[in-house]
């Protein structure tokens, strides 16, 4: 109940927004507004306050971020390969693939959850999930969807350009400050926090709804096959390779238990924002954020029973 509690309200969002588009009481145009304020604003704030509230030193568990973090790059190569090999797509719509099936939503989905099952104890691990996807695949998506605009066009990307361009991303720019701030040890001002904080709080609205006010029946239609395959490497391939990857590496069974939860909540809505920025397969991302969604609420609680079990002998001990 209390995975359906969280995930309905959010699929919620997602109906209502389409709900609007169609019977024509919201713009539908709307949509590239708040997919802009979303990108441009909400999330820098939401990664800024995010990574610079963490000490430095509780960001490195090493075999949490290798099991975690292993496992979504491995769906991430995986996905993008074979779209690129049998799909016979552009680097920008591989690895947008790629991120769809791999790129997690931890801080809105995965740490509440793993907060009201666990305790407090599953915040941290939640929190080194939350600060991987933003420090490692947020910078690397900007970067190949940098290099696919131009090289999908045969036209080329200066170096000096291309780096330029992925520093100067608001999502990069802003991790980089949270991850120096955290560097710093300093203490955010309250001002400052409680400012970000409100940027930061529009980001799920924003980005939700315009999910849903961009999605279309005919989208969802046309979109469906292959969403349901990026669906499925999302909620049950990446759960088990990363619990695969944990019990080699010996994780604990708290820091087992959240990097398993992390790994099998749906898709980040950032992708979508991502995927609207660069107007790269904005239909395939929105239907795929919209099932994995409605799935997990299934899946979740699965692999939730499923790990606990696995990992209740240690806890026992």
């Amino acid at each position: 109940m209390e995975v359906a509690a969280l995930i309905l309200p959010v699929f919620a969002v997602i109906v209502t927004g389409w709900a609007a588009g169609h019977v024509g009481y919201v713009s539908r145009d709307l949509s590239d507004g708040l997919i802009h304020f979303a990108y441009n604003v909400a999330m820098p704030a939401l990664l800024v306050v995010t990574i610079a509230q963490e000490p430095a030193r509780s960001l490195f568990a090493w075999r949490f971020l290798l099991a975690f973090g292993g496992g979504s790059l491995l769906c991430f190569a995986a996905v993008f390969a074979g779209v690129r090999t049998l799909g016979k797509r552009g680097l920008a719509s591989a690895a947008m693939q790629g991120w769809a099936a791999s790129m997690t939503n931890t801080g809105f989905v995965a740490l509440p959850i793993l907060q009201a099952t666990y305790g407090p104890r599953a915040v941290l691990p939640a929190a080194i999930a939350t600060v991987f996807v933003a420090v490692v695949m947020f910078p690397a998506a900007v970067t190949l969807q940098e290099l696919g605009d131009g090289g999908d066009r045969g036209s080329g990307v200066a170096p000096a350009k291309l780096a330029r361009h992925v520093i100067l991303n608001p999502m990069v720019l802003s991790t980089l400050i949270g991850v120096a701030w955290s560097a710093l040890g300093m203490r955010m001002p309250g001002p400052i926090g409680a400012y970000l904080h409100i940027l930061a709080d529009a980001l799920t609205a924003c980005a939700l709804f315009a999910i849903g006010l961009s999605l279309s029946i005919e989208g969802l239609r046309a979109n469906f096959g292959r969403a349901a395959l990026l669906t499925v490497v999302k909620l049950v391939v990446m759960p088990l390779i990363v619990l695969g990857l944990g019990l080699a590496l010996g994780l604990d069974s708290l820091y087992l238990i959240a990097a398993v939860i992390c790994g099998a909540v749906p898709t980040a809505k950032t992708v979508y924002i991502l995927a609207g920025e660069y107007r790269s397969e904005e239909s395939l991302v929105a239907a795929t954020v919209s099932l994995s969604t409605l799935a997990s609420i299934v899946t979740l609680i699965l692999w939730i029973y499923a790990v606990t079990a696995l990992a209740s002998p240690a806890f026992a001990g």
